[in-house]
């Protein structure tokens, strides 16, 4: 599975690297993606890349192997921020976009 964390406003007026700041010191490199199926179990777990700069935001690339393929929906949650829920045709189309800010 793939996705990105689009942190808004974090990405300073650079197109280089970026991380979260102030109530967001918990966003950068190596920050745990978590996936968890449809009943709430974790099947896989991850990390945020490094955030580059991209418009004023700072966005994370993000990838989780071996997700397994047989739930229908999928909670993606970064650090501890809450989790999103994903239909596998949209994980599979579009992966997890993610937004904070």
């Amino acid at each position: 599975m793939t996705g990105e964390l689009n942190l808004a406003g974090e990405g300073g007026h650079g197109s280089g690297s970026c991380a979260g700041y102030g109530g967001y010191s918990d966003i950068g490199a190596g920050t745990s993606v978590t996936v968890a199926d449809a009943t709430g179990t974790v099947v896989a777990t991850g990390r945020l890349d490094s955030g580059r700069s991209s418009a004023g935001d700072c966005v994370f690339p993000f990838s989780v192997a071996e997700v397994p393929g047989d739930s229908d929906f999928y909670r993606v949650e970064v650090s501890h921020r809450g989790e999103v829920t994903f239909s596998r045709d949209q994980l599979d189309t579009a992966g997890a976009l993610l937004s904070l800010g």
